[in-house]
């Protein structure tokens, strides 16, 4: 099924294909501990092969991280047929994990036991709610400001289930079970940062500047939109939310009617980003010159550059990948003094980003195969007399010191294996990842 899929995405790149995921496991039925990971396998290689659609209970999908192991190993033995006794060992792993019929299972609850801001992060990937108020209080206890606790602890952990949602570790049911978390910790929140604002004296009247925020048309997905518009709410910008599935139409009339500063466009799945061309297409067209912000999991800054910013010539798209960068590029979007300077280093920047794109696509073009056959390299070696090499044998250099060497050395490879995207030197300034590259 995995390599037919991939054949079909090669061959039919237009057709969909679907699969009962469930089935793969039915001989498992009773052990579902067993059924889970199988699910989780099947469904992370058959996406990356290309697979649309998954019929499966979402209720049963263990996060692939989370995997033992040794069964994920033999799981995985099975599914890609790596090895000829794979059956059999899997049928022995899976004794392992088989539950005794009739006893209760016994919930794992050692999570408990850890510091706060990790009890909220695994409270977020593995979708539980069952303490998620308790531990938001303890952290907000902690905290200077209650916005603190979503700008922290809680987008930490949201990033996590990015991370692995992005990584196709995670799935779409299991983001939605950590965004109910997130929700739920969040409006735990709220009365204590309405507060705070009356304390402060904040109002509408004296606000930063006005914001509309919306989920594309096609999108029901609003949790990342949520999250960022309660920290614009709680740095004194008046948010106007008009929900999931808004229409272009829709956005556009509501920000001429409220005279909006920025429009803020969110999504989640694929056909997200060509909604949010079409809107950017649409603002240009009815000669629109406020900043477009786009956000979501599906979004990034190529994208932005590559498809959204050549749209949208009168004013200026930014992509925002996260709510805690969400203010900082909201108030350099609205300064006085930085707006011009601001939006001129964005703006060459995804030109750049664009032409690289484009030499990178011209790179990628492939002749036929017969074509390529007919261009091969014509050699005769009957002729050919290959140059003799300087030296044979190992060649010492010891006349070079290590200190020589050290400013030839391109680290971006060392930051990427930890998980740090970014291009050495350049990483060691970046505002997100500086401290701790450096």
């Amino acid at each position: 099924f995995i390599e037919g899929t991939r054949r079909i995405k090669e061959n039919l790149p237009h057709c969909h294909v679907s699969g009962g995921v469930s089935n793969v496991s039915f001989s498992f039925r009773g052990n579902n501990a067993v059924r889970e990971a199988m699910h989780s396998v099947f469904l992370y290689h058959a996406i990356k092969a290309g697979m649309d659609m998954g019929i499966v209970n979402a209720g049963q999908l263990a996060i692939y991280e989370d995997i033992p192991t040794e069964l994920r190993d033999a799981v995985e033995d099975v599914i890609l047929n790596r090895r000829d006794d794979a059956t059999e060992r899997l049928l022995d792993v899976a004794e392992q994990f088989k539950g005794e019929g009739g006893k209760k299972k016994v919930e794992d609850l050692s999570w408990r036991e850890v510091p706060v801001k990790d009890r909220l992060r695994h409270a977020l990937v593995n979708g539980i709610t069952a303490f998620i108020e308790e531990d938001t209080e303890e952290a907000r206890q902690e905290a200077e400001r209650p916005l603190h606790v979503i700008e922290g602890p809680l987008m930490d952990g949201m990033n996590v289930v990015g991370d692995l949602f992005g990584a196709g570790k995670m799935f779409l049911p299991q983001v939605v079970k950590s965004a109910r978390v997130m929700k739920q910790a969040v409006a735990y929140l709220m009365p204590y940062m309405e507060k705070e604002k009356e304390e402060l004296g904040i109002t509408e009247d004296s606000s930063n500047g006005t914001i509309l925020m919306a989920t594309v048309k096609g999108d029901v997905h609003d949790i990342g939109k949520n999250i960022v518009g309660v920290v614009l709410q709680c740095n004194n910008y008046k948010v106007i939310d008009l929900g999931v599935m808004v229409p272009a139409a829709k956005i556009l009339e509501t920000a001429k009617e409220e005279k909006v500063d920025i429009i803020g466009l969110s999504g989640l799945i694929t056909p997200s980003l060509d909604e949010m061309c079409h809107v950017a297409a649409e603002m240009e067209r009815q000669d629109f010159s406020v900043p477009l912000l786009i956000g979501g999991a599906t979004t990034s800054r190529v994208h932005t550059a590559v498809k959204i910013h050549p749209n949208y010539d009168k004013g200026q798209a930014v992509y925002v990948p996260d709510a805690s960068r969400a203010v900082g590029v909201a108030n350099s979007l609205l300064s006085d003094t930085q707006a011009d300077q601001y939006k001129t280093g964005i703006a060459e920047e995804y030109s750049q980003m664009a032409e690289a794109h484009a030499r990178g696509q011209s790179k990628g073009e492939r002749l036929s195969l017969a074509d390529a056959r007919a261009n091969h390299f014509a050699i005769d070696f009957a002729e050919y007399v290959p140059p003799k090499p300087t030296f044979l044998g190992l060649k010492t250099i010891d006349d070079v010191s290590l200190e020589d060497l050290v400013p030839y050395i391109d680290w971006t490879p060392f930051f990427a294996t930890w998980e740090m995207k970014g291009s050495y030197p350049r990483i060691l300034t970046d505002d997100k990842m500086g401290e701790a590259a450096t």
